[in-house]
């Protein structure tokens, strides 16, 4: 179900909607090790914590544009910086990267702790732990949700023939969910940030030894965060789309819709569970693919934000067309393809025994992006397009060629030297300096 954005009133309010962003960082000390102090950040609600106690997840309201959750973002990270420095037991520093820092082994990565009525999402914890490794749920990144403003969606509906409102939200959020799945390799060639590891992720003995593999993102690559299978979903409807998920439910391989992990999750209002989506519909979409970027002071650059929000306007003004299960096994190898370190060894598949080099895949998408935005009279877009195409023209703006140049020798003494840096401007800052 696309959005018909020749249509005057769509157009006039095509760029409103709600933004939000959540950034996963670790907690570390001053010499680089996993931090074991309790949640410093309890009450705030903008503070959370994800997998374990030392994962600080911060979350964004819901915005009225980029650069409104993009500077929440920037002021939820400087005032975490700042408790983090005033800390009883010792300073703490915000670990800039999405690959974490030196681990002693698993018993060194400690669960979050929850009680009462929030027990059981310690329990769930402690079952992906046991599942998954505590390791892998180590590696951090940025979600970033979109919401289309009601004005552009109640006019696409009144044209759509569907009876009732919320039916046709689900449809257009379905409908963008699957194109956006399709084209999570672009998003995650772009924006790599990830390409070194420090040795102790892979064996413990390896504490302190660089580790270069042929990755620019390992939490989006083949040995990343993934399901033990590939899931086929249906964007038939949004009940056989929660159907599809239920069904992994029902047969053991997953244990709720929060361990899908996927590029792209739908979510209602409220309670993120299956029967809350089924019962209320999709409010909004979540992107999941941005590495942490570490060459940002608060791990994400606007520009980036500002891509996403045209990718998505340009994908749903897109043709409606079947996503079947060969297409949704297809794009989950392009992302972890596209996740890989040289440019050469990446191959984007379109079809059956076709595929095209990256480079010439992500031109061909950009350049149908400028001519979009042409369309829409929208030249205050072009910005974040042209941002993304000095990526792909020259190797050497890409985030991941970077940080592997700055940080391949002592990964992480010289990532706590970067945390050290944006620590002092902050501080800085704060004393008026």
């Amino acid at each position: 179900m696309s959005l018909d954005f020749t249509n005057p009133a769509i157009k006039k309010y095509m760029l409103e909607g709600k933004f939000g962003l959540e950034k996963e960082s670790l907690r570390v000390t001053e010499e680089g090790f996993l931090s074991h102090t309790s949640h410093p950040f309890s009450d705030d609600s903008h503070m959370e914590r994800d997998f374990c106690e030392n994962q600080t997840e911060l979350i964004t309201d819901a915005c009225d544009s980029v650069d409104a959750a993009w500077t929440q973002l920037v002021v939820l990270h400087e005032k975490a910086v700042k408790i983090l420095q005033m800390l009883d037991t010792g300073k703490e520093l915000l670990w800039p990267f999405s690959n974490p820092p030196y681990v002693k082994g698993e018993e060194d990565i400690p669960i979050a702790s929850f009680s009462g009525s929030l027990k059981k999402k310690e329990i769930y914890r402690k079952y992906l732990a046991e599942k998954y490794g505590k390791k892998k749920m180590l590696f951090s990144g940025i979600h970033f949700n979109f919401s289309f403003s009601d004005t552009v969606l109640r006019e696409g509906y009144k044209r759509s023939g569907i009876a009732v409102f919320q039916e046709y939200k689900n449809q257009v959020y379905l409908d963008l969910a699957a194109k956006v799945t399709k084209y999570s390799w672009l998003i995650v060639y772009l924006m790599a940030a990830s390409p070194v590891m420090d040795g102790s992720f892979f064996q413990d003995k390896d504490l302190g030894r660089d580790v270069l593999k042929n990755y620019a993102s390992v939490r989006c690559s083949e040995i990343g965060y993934w399901n033990q299978f590939v899931p086929i979903l249906s964007y038939d409807s949004l009940n056989t789309y929660v159907d599809s998920i239920e069904e992994y439910v029902q047969k053991g391989c997953l244990r709720e819709a929060a361990e899908l992990y996927y590029p792209v999750r739908l979510k209602p209002t409220g309670d993120n569970s299956l029967d809350n989506l089924r019962k209320n519909g999709v409010n909004h979409i979540e992107l999941r693919t941005l590495d942490l970027n570490p060459l940002a002071l608060a791990g994400v650059q606007k520009e980036d934000l500002q891509f996403l929000h045209v990718l998505i306007l340009y994908l749903i003004s897109l043709p409606s067309c079947e996503f079947d299960s060969y297409e949704q096994i297809m794009a989950i190898k392009n992302e972890k393809r596209a996740a890989q370190y040289e440019e050469r060894d990446i191959w984007i598949e379109n079809g059956w025994n076709r595929a095209i080099p990256v480079r010439d895949a992500a031109l061909d998408v950009l350049f149908a992006m400028e001519r979009f935005c042409e369309e829409m009279e929208k030249p205050e877009l072009m910005e974040a397009i042209y941002f993304q195409e000095k990526k792909v023209l020259c190797q050497e703006e890409r985030y991941a060629v970077k940080i592997k140049q700055q940080f391949k020798k002592d990964y992480v003494k010289n990532g706590l030297k970067l945390a050290e840096k944006y620590t002092k401007e902050i501080m800085q800052k704060e004393r008026g300096v």
